[in-house]
């Protein structure tokens, strides 16, 4: 068994359980996830499976969308709900107050990482260190923030929801955070979801219930999508049965109509899929290999 199977995480479980889930329920030892989601998170985790466990670290490097929604007027020493209330502050802010201050941090943005995250120092996981009750300096990271769509502000409720597209390593939480401190009353994060992660939405997912019961009626290959499937925005090139046998032999293949510093699909004459390639000086040059011996 070679493919992804997209799950939307429930709330309460790491991402390990989740490979520990598929694990289980394919037989299969070679399996990863490709981003880690805060145990209180739910949404799309892309698991790979057997070859596709290659591609894991290409989908871990993609953008990433998520719909969080914050509580205006507290800090937690976690900066999600999860955490302990730090402080309070009254909440004297207006709707058109709230929508300017996001659209401050559209763009590329400094963040410092928060204590509980699995980010490591000195050989130590963060979150290990936060609790024992040690705080420890982080350095700033650069993240981008491609753009936040507000979906709902309730200042009854003291809530505002947002839609967020985002680069990899972006922590929402910290956003915020950095929201509610900009806005003069501090804010934490009381829920996230993540939309899409590698191309793959919430449509293309399936909940651990739903992957339970497929098992149970041996239709659990209907929720395995193809490998090529991660590489869908690159273009394809078909090989005839010569040039596959030289691509299988990590030999560089000539191909004129390829573009300099571009990636392609690859696949052999029965439209196997092969690897993915690059283009230099007019020659195919393997990227990373995927096909099945």
């Amino acid at each position: 068994m070679n493919g992804i199977i997209v799950i939307n995480k429930p709330p309460g479980r790491t991402s390990h359980d989740m490979v520990s889930f598929v694990r289980k329920l394919t037989g299969i030892k070679k399996v990863g996830h490709t981003g880690t989601l805060d145990p209180m998170a739910t949404g799309v985790l892309p698991i790979c499976i057997g070859k596709a466990t290659k591609a894991a670290d290409m989908l871990t490097d993609s953008d990433k969308e998520y719909r969080a929604q914050m509580v205006l007027g507290a800090i937690t020493d976690t900066q999600d709900s999860s955490g302990k209330i730090l402080e309070r502050s009254p909440v004297c802010v207006t709707e058109e107050q709230i929508k300017e201050t996001i659209s401050c941090f559209i763009g590329e943005i400094s963040q410092i990482p928060p204590m509980f995250s699995a980010i490591k120092k000195d050989g130590k996981k963060l979150y290990e260190l936060a609790r024992q009750g040690i705080s420890v300096e982080r350095e700033a990271r650069h993240v981008k923030i491609y753009d936040i769509k507000i979906t709902e502000i309730d200042l009854e409720s003291k809530t505002v929801t947002i839609d967020v597209r985002c680069s990899k390593g972006t922590y929402i939480r910290t956003l915020c955070e950095d929201i509610g401190k900009k806005l003069g009353c501090g804010a934490y994060m009381n829920s996230l979801i993540r939309t899409k992660s590698a191309g793959f939405a919430l449509a293309d997912s399936f909940t651990k219930e739903e992957l339970e019961k497929m098992k149970e009626q041996d239709t659990l290959k209907n929720a395995l999508l193809p490998l090529d499937r991660i590489f869908k925005d690159y273009d394809r090139i078909e090989l005839d049965e010569i040039s596959a046998k030289k691509v299988k032999n990590g030999m560089r293949i000539r191909y004129n109509a390829a573009k300099s510093g571009k990636l392609y699909r690859i696949y052999d004459e029965k439209g196997a899929f092969l690897c993915i390639s690059e283009c230099k000086n007019g020659e195919l040059v393997l990227k990373k290999a995927f096909w099945v011996d």
